[in-house]
Formats: structure tokens, sequence, C-alpha cells
């Protein structure tokens, strides 16, 4: 972006009877973050997700983790998906497609994805049973996942394709999710000021 380009900004609140979320999001950002969701290892997530997309993220969460994890994690990403929405409409001069493998130690992890327009998540992560690692249920992170894709109308593909340990999983997932956008929300030098990026002419 240059210095004469207003940086892509959202702000987003979504309040729910099991949680209230609080979201704000710059894309064109340097990896920022204020981030507390009640949960420690999803704030951790996040922090990276932010950091390797240099983009600036604030977002708060209170939920009902008196009930369990779910709620909290699944709204989280209702909520990112809202602000990514936002922040690229609309969605003139971009790249539209992002991927990236992401080494994290014994792991590898793949992701893809498409600001189509369209909902649609692929995941494949061979989490194993959590045998004291923490108080995170990776399990939940494909609903974490489903939620973006689903609230930003992005297709995800995501896959680890080289397994680990389930902390290691996350986290090649969550980077290489980042990196995967950062590239997708990128102008396009190629494209006309205003052009959508399809030949549909619409997405």
């Amino acid at each position: 972006m240059s210095h004469d380009t207003p940086r892509r900004h959202s702000v987003v609140t979504r309040d729910t009877r099991e949680t209230q979320i609080q979201v704000e999001l710059t894309l064109d950002g340097t990896g920022k973050t204020s981030i507390s969701t009640g949960i420690g290892f999803l704030d951790h997530m996040l922090t990276a997700w932010a950091y390797h997309g240099a983009f600036d993220l604030s977002l708060t969460c209170e939920g009902d983790l008196h009930i369990d994890q779910h709620h909290t994690v699944e709204d989280c990403g209702i909520a990112l998906g809202q602000a990514i929405l936002e922040a690229v409409r609309p969605r003139t001069q971009l790249v539209r497609y992002g991927f990236w493998l992401l080494p994290m130690d014994e792991t590898l992890a793949r992701v893809a994805l498409d600001l189509s327009g369209r909902a649609f998540l692929h995941f494949e992560v061979p989490w194993h049973p959590q045998l004291g690692a923490g108080t995170y249920d990776y399990h939940l992170t494909r609903e974490f996942f489903w939620g973006v894709a689903r609230a930003a109308h992005m297709t995800l593909h995501v896959d680890v394709v080289t397994p680990g340990n389930n902390h290691h999983m996350c986290e090649a997932v969550f980077k290489g999710f980042g990196r995967a956008l950062r590239g997708a929300v990128q102008i396009d030098p190629a494209r006309p000021a205003g052009e959508i990026p399809s030949t549909k002419g619409d997405l």
C-alpha cells in the first residue's frame, strides 16, 4: 500500500447469549495485537496469525467457558471472518488467491484460499488424543476455521501433510493461514483500479 492509500480496516461486534466479542482488524498493518478470549492457547494462535499476516488485530471475547470452549472458539472464528469480509470489501484489485506451505519443526501444514464470495472449508488435521497437552480442545480448531470461512465468504483448504504433535500442527495451520491470507489481500498491480478479480465481473 502506498502512503496515500487508506488502510483497509473493520470493526465488528458480535453479541449473543453465549459470547460477546469485539474485533478490530487492519489488513495493512504490522502485526500488532491485543487479544483476550479467555483461552490462552487461542490467544497465542491468533497472535501468531496476525503477526505472520502483518495484520493489526484487537479481539476480546467474554464467553460461556463455564460450559466448555466450543462457543468461544467458534464465535471468535465467525467474528474474525466478518471482520475480514468487511475489510476486503469491495474486493477490487485483489490478488484474491493465497497459498502457503508452513513448516513447524516436524510438521508441515498446507493452506490455500480463495476470496471467492463462496463459503467452503476442507480441513484435514490428524489430531492425537489430548493427553497432558494443556486445556485447549484441538478438535475445535475446525469449528474456528469453518466460522472464518463461512463469515468471510471464503473458500479455504487446510491440510497437515506431515503430522506432528498437536501444538505444532495447530500453530503451523494458524501461521500458514496468516501468510496465505496476507498474499490474497494484496493489491494486484496488474489489475486496474476498481476491477473485481473475476471473469464474471463479480464475487
